[in-house]
């Protein structure tokens, strides 16, 4: 069972102490960072599917940015609680896109042509988030007090925090590394971008011999056009440093299956139409049309499969924690004084429930009775999704969307809005949850208040609604042309339109083949799951991650090949420096996410 290091923290400060928590600049600071910091994760969101938690990035830039400040204007020292106060708020803020902003709302409007304006898209993705913030607040005292879960992330920032204010030329060195990472691939982004650098194909042909293919005058299709090269960019590359050998090496060998296998197959058998596709470009976005469906059904299979395990098993251990526990029912050494207050949190539970089901019915036409259901639904799965994300680091957000997608097709056959957005309800609370008990994990192992911690949560979801939903629409204004292309692939909007059709129109609409092959990848999908649960630690590293595989059915082949350099490099760099890795293999890969992600929505908007 994962449990929390056996170090002792910190004492609570004293009521009304001089230890400074939660100051204006402290959740300024926050909102400010997360805002900006946001808008790297609807980029990388639309991208590449994954968006990144900024906790480390966003300490480490409160610190530096307030350490310039005492050097110029001689401010007072940005105390340690006072930057967890900033990482709280400015962690929430960036953790917005979880709220339906790179997955749901876009689908929804290639599937309904319909979009929220800015206004009305804020007010929907903080009522989202507000409620997994709540849900968060009202599991700490179980999960972390009592059970003592894990919850990797938190764990990592606190002991970051710890590091940086006892030894102060490591912070520096950090905070030196990612600015560094982050210039250098934002210039190198603008360097793509100025000079128009293309992705270089890899040299190599593939024969197809089928009579369609023959009869379109299509004997052969060139690496180039199935995806296969090297893109002038380290986006994926951080991403592959941090994900890991095993998650980069699923997506390469995805790439391989999907792109080297069966998107040639899919031309030569006539899947899909190769008429008209130009010899000297990529063919993603026709091929994508096809694929999607298997990888679709493999991560969609995969991660029902292990929620389900996951959840039978964290019961279980939960169950048997709660008999250990039960001598030390009061246990916890915090003045009352530092908790939400109960009225309060009953409350406020209670208002934003109310307008979370009055917004679906007004914005989307949701039933009153159905969209009480999307809320109760959320405050189920979000408990299992916090102890999953206690126990494993990794919050199961896809898993939580697509079990609301199911039940709405049985609630609402036939009605892609109610199935979205139901969902997203489901997925965006789940979210900022798994985000809130990460920084309440962090502010427990250092002695924060909670009720200032939920403040700045409160505040940097506000932050990030705001920014976040600005940013989307100035990068998609048009989401049905522009996404699920070579140049927004948008893998999770790709998954949730597939879900959202399949429930409504059903398996007649889907392409020739599709249907045996999502079948197939599907059940590979449950037995690879199945197998991870089952196998020790180290036998687990040797089977390939379902997820990994199926979203390389739905990323252009390139990004695998990108990510896999990166899980390699970081790789060599931990068998060779392991301190060294340590320190910096994380601080380096947000970097270059950032700075390309930063830079690249610059020139996107700009574009636009």
């Amino acid at each position: 069972m994962s449990r929390e290091p056996e170090h002792p923290a910190p004492p609570l400060p004293a009521v009304g102490g001089s230890i400074p928590q939660l100051t204006v600049r402290a959740v300024a600071t926050g909102m400010l960072l997360g805002g900006v910091l946001s808008l790297c994760n609807i980029y990388s969101g639309l991208k590449i599917g994954f968006t990144t938690n900024m906790s480390i990035a966003t300490t480490l830039l409160g610190f530096g940015l307030w350490r310039l400040g005492g050097r110029l204007f001689r401010s007072a020292p940005f105390g340690l609680h006072e930057n967890l106060i900033n990482q709280t708020s400015g962690s929430a803020a960036a953790s917005i896109a979880g709220a339906g902003l790179v997955a749901p709302i876009p689908a929804l409007t290639m599937l309904t042509g319909r979009e929220l304006g800015w206004a009305w898209l804020s007010v929907w993705a903080l009522s989202v988030s507000v409620l997994g913030v709540l849900v968060g607040l009202g599991l700490r005292r179980r999960l972390i007090v009592h059970e003592r879960l894990a919850f990797p992330y938190g764990v990592a920032t606190a002991e970051m925090l710890r590091e940086m204010y006892s030894q102060g030329r490591e912070a520096i060195a950090r905070l030196r590394t990612l600015l560094v990472s982050i210039g250098a691939a934002g210039t190198l982004k603008a360097l793509v971008e100025i000079f128009r650098l293309p992705v270089v194909g890899l040299p190599g042909r593939w024969s197809l011999h089928g009579s369609v293919a023959g009869s379109a005058g299509l004997g052969t299709v060139s690496l180039k056009n199935l995806g296969f090269g090297l893109e002038p960019g380290v986006l994926m590359v951080g991403l592959g440093a941090l994900i890991g050998m095993r998650a980069c090496a699923s997506l390469l060998l995805g790439a391989l299956v999907a792109w080297g296998w069966l998107a040639p197959l899919a031309l030569r058998e006539g899947w899909v139409d190769p008429i008209h596709l130009p010899a000297d470009q990529m063919w993603f976005t026709p091929l994508a049309g096809w694929t999607l469906w298997p990888g679709v059904a493999l991560m969609v299979t995969a991660a029902l499969t292990a929620f389900v395990i996951s959840a039978v098993q964290t019961w279980r251990q939960a169950r048997a924690r709660r008999r250990e526990l039960r001598h030390r029912a009061g246990e916890g050494g915090e003045a009352p004084a530092t908790h939400v207050p109960r009225r309060a949190f009953v409350w406020a539970l209670v208002v934003v429930t109310v307008v979370s089901v009055i917004l679906q019915t007004v914005l989307f036409d949701i039933r009153v009775y159905a969209a009480i259901c999307a809320v109760l639904l959320t405050f189920a799965l979000a408990v299992v999704a916090g102890r999953v994300t206690g126990e494993t680091g990794i919050a199961p957000i896809g898993a939580m969307g697509k079990i609301t997608q199911l039940a709405f097709a049985g609630l609402a056959p036939g009605n892609p809005t109610a199935n979205l957005m139901s969902a997203n309800v489901t997925g965006g609370a789940a979210s900022q949850c798994s985000d809130m008990l990460h920084d309440l994990k962090t502010g427990h192992l250092l002695g924060a208040w909670p009720r200032h911690q939920a403040t700045s949560q409160f505040f940097g979801v506000l932050a990030g609604a705001v920014c976040g939903s600005a940013g989307y629409l100035l990068l998609v204004p048009d989401p049905s042309r522009q996404l699920v292309t070579a140049q927004w692939p948008a893998p999770a909007v790709a998954q949730w339109k597939a879900v959202a059709e399949l429930f409504s129109k059903g398996v007649a609409h889907l392409p020739p083949a599709a249907v045996s092959a999502a079948l197939i990848a599907g059940g590979v999908g449950v037995a690879l799951a199945v197998l991870e649960k089952g196998l020790g630690r180290r036998a687990r590293n040797f089977v390939p991650s379902a997820p990994s595989l199926g979203l390389a059915f739905v990323l252009p082949a390139h990004y695998a090949i990108s990510a896999f350099l990166g899980g390699v490099l970081a790789w060599i760099l931990a068998r060779r420096a392991q301190a060294t890795a340590e320190r910096f293999t994380v601080v380096i890969a947000a970097g270059l996410i950032a700075g390309e992600s930063l830079v690249g929505v610059a020139f996107a908007l700009h574009g636009g």
